[in-house]
């Protein structure tokens, strides 16, 4: 998903004149009435690593911006393929220019030329951005084959998605931080509500982008067998379910916090609700909720009663038994 906004002449100009003056060590560039900027020119002053230290006080802790740096020699078969990309976010930034910032890299790399570019990095501290940021994300990275632009923004979505949950598809979720959202007052009523209320066992939540809100997408009463049904099967949901059940003739009835990603949503969508899961369980929790589960699937399909009852009331599992062979008899 891109975000409309294009290369200013500016900085397609001052780009060229960093490919072929090596005097230069690269560019800073920005985002300013919808357009992509040139902001600054760092010298070459020595080897790459030392040239590093310019960064510290020109990059800002609560501002982004995209940072093209020399790094390699060019290769005979492209004069030029010698520049790193990073794309620098710090968290302290706030979600509208985050959101901004990822949306248009690859506009820029697009606009100034793919091919001069060996490498794509997304930075959200400055220490990242030092000699020894470079050399552990060398480390991490172990020189794996070149990726396209679309498989390295998939590649970041994954990293996000495994950050926030280590299992699998509808296999119990690990939450940690990430980006939050305000709840709507009719999201945050239907949440306070889900405990005791009758009318309804299922509240689900999606991110409205533009609002930068969390909105009641829908409140309604649910069996399990039918809840697949109740989830969007095409762009991810923060679901809330109250698992009204009976098991060996007692009744409970859990809350459960799913979290839905559909292979085929935008990649955009995937990044925002993979960032923000962990704070909607904060949230849902400072309204009162007890969460006895959390649960994640690519698919609302995986959702099942089968399941739910599994992860409740796991089977266990039958061991056989092996009878020891009977000792011989005397002669």
């Amino acid at each position: 998903m891109q975000s409309g906004i294009t290369a200013s002449q500016e900085l397609l100009d001052a780009f060229k004149e960093l490919v072929s003056n090596p005097s230069q060590r690269g560019i800073i560039a920005g985002i300013s009435s919808e357009s992509l900027v040139h902001k600054h020119t760092l010298p070459a002053l020595g080897n790459f690593d030392s040239d590093l230290a310019q960064l510290d006080d020109i990059l800002k802790d609560n501002e982004p911006a995209y940072v093209i740096l020399r790094r390699y020699e060019p290769s005979p078969s492209a004069q030029a393929d010698c520049f790193v990309a990073v794309t620098y976010v710090p968290d302290a930034a706030n979600v509208r220019q985050k959101m901004l910032f990822a949306s248009t890299r690859n506009t820029l790399l697009r606009e100034l030329g793919t091919d001069k570019f060996k490498e794509n990095i997304f930075a959200t501290m400055k220490t990242e951005l030092t000699a020894e940021g470079f050399q552990r994300h060398d480390a991490h990275e172990a020189k794996p084959a070149p990726l396209t632009e679309e498989e390295r923004l998939l590649k970041e979505v994954r990293d996000l998605e495994a950050e926030a949950s280590r299992g699998t598809s509808a296999r119990k979720s690990h939450v940690s931080s990430g980006i939050s959202f305000p709840l709507s007052p009719e999201a945050e009523f239907a949440l306070k509500t889900l405990s005791s209320a009758t009318a309804h066992n299922l509240v689900q939540l999606y991110i409205d982008t533009e609002k930068e809100t969390l909105e009641l997408e829908r409140c309604e009463s649910v069996n399990a067998p039918s809840l697949a049904q109740a989830i969007s099967d095409s762009s991810p949901r923060y679901s809330f379910f109250v698992f009204h059940h009976t098991y060996e003739d007692q009744e409970s009835s859990p809350i459960v916090f799913i979290y839905t990603c559909p292979p085929s949503s935008k990649i955009k969508e995937r990044m925002v609700y993979a960032s923000s899961r962990s704070s909607i369980i904060s949230v849902a929790e400072n309204a009162g909720l007890i969460i006895s589960k959390k649960l994640e699937a690519a698919s609302p399909s995986e959702i099942t009663l089968e399941l739910l009852m599994d992860e409740f009331h796991p089977k266990e599992q039958t061991k056989t038994s092996f009878s020891r062979p009977k000792r011989p008899g005397r002669r």
